[in-house]
C-alpha cells in the first residue's frame, strides 16, 4: 500500500514510522527540520512542500497513492489538501486530522473521515486507513463516533449481535440481510452474507478488528 501522510509532527512521524516496514511511505512538510526534529523512517521518502500544492503531491506519487492522511497543524490546509486528494486525484482513503471540532460537520459533509487531534491515536487512524472506503460511512460528534458498515465473517455466523457489542464502544446500529434491513433486538443473530452498521466510540476502534476480524484457523 502507498501512503501519502502530509505533516511531519509527532502523529505524522508516528505515523510514518507504524506503516514504513510494510508499506511504501512518502511524507510531506513544508519544514524540512521537521524531517529531523521527529524523524519518519529511514525508509520513508521525505518531500519539502506545501500538501495541497499539485505538483507536491504528484512528486509525492499521489497518482498511485492508496492512502492520504492530513495531519499537518493546521484545519485549513488539512481540509484543503484532504480535498485535492479525494476529489481531484480519487484516492480510495483520505483521513483528516482536526484541532477544531467545530469544523468536523464540514468535514463530514465532504464526505472526508476526521480524526480529532486529541482523542485519537496513530493505531485508530491506521484502523480507519486500512479499512475500505466504502465501509466507512461518516464520522459524528466531531470525530467522537464513526459509523462502519462491515460483513460478518463466515466463523460469526449463528452467532448473538452481542458477541461484536461492548457496552458503551461498540454497537450494531443495524443489519442489512438480503436486500433489507432491520434494528437488531437482543435475540438477534447473526448470519452469514450480513453485513452489520457499528456505531463505534473512540475508545472501541481499535477492538473493531477483534471483533470482527477473520479467525485464526490454527487457534
Amino acid at each position: 500500500m502507498h501512503v501519502i501522510i502530509m505533516g511531519c509532527g509527532r502523529v505524522g512521524s508516528e505515523l510514518s514510522n507504524a506503516l514504513v516496514e510494510e508499506h511504501e511511505v512518502s511524507i510531506i512538510d513544508k519544514n524540512p527540520e521537521a524531517f529531523h526534529a521527529y524523524p519518519p523512517g529511514d525508509k520513508a521518502r521525505q518531500i519539502v512542500g506545501l500538501g495541497f500544492d499539485r505538483d507536491v503531491l504528484e512528486d509525492a506519487g499521489i497518482k498511485d497513492a492508496d492512502g492520504f492522511v492530513a495531519v499537518s497543524s493546521g484545519d485549513n490546509s488539512n481540509i484543503v489538501s484532504a480535498r485535492v486528494a479525494l476529489e481531484y486525484y480519487h484516492v480510495p482513503r483520505v483521513i483528516a486530522r482536526i484541532y477544531d471540532s467545530r469544523r468536523a460537520e464540514i468535514y463530514e459533509r465532504l464526505n472526508i473521515p476526521t480524526v480529532a487531534t486529541t482523542r485519537w491515536g496513530v493505531k485508530q487512524i491506521q484502523l480507519m486507513l486500512f479499512h475500505d472506503r466504502e465501509e466507512i460511512r461518516e464520522t459524528l460528534g466531531g470525530g467522537d463516533l464513526l459509523r462502519l458498515r462491515v460483513p460478518v465473517p463466515a466463523h460469526l455466523a449463528g452467532e448473538p449481535v452481542s458477541s461484536v457489542e461492548i457496552d458503551g464502544k461498540v454497537r450494531v446500529a443495524g443489519i442489512s440481510r438480503g436486500g433489507g434491513g432491520f434494528i437488531p433486538t437482543a435475540s438477534s443473530t447473526l448470519q452469514a452474507g450480513d453485513y452489520l452498521i457499528l456505531m463505534i466510540a473512540k475508545e472501541g476502534l481499535d477492538l473493531v478488528d477483534e471483533l470482527i476480524g477473520a479467525k485464526d484457523p490454527h487457534a
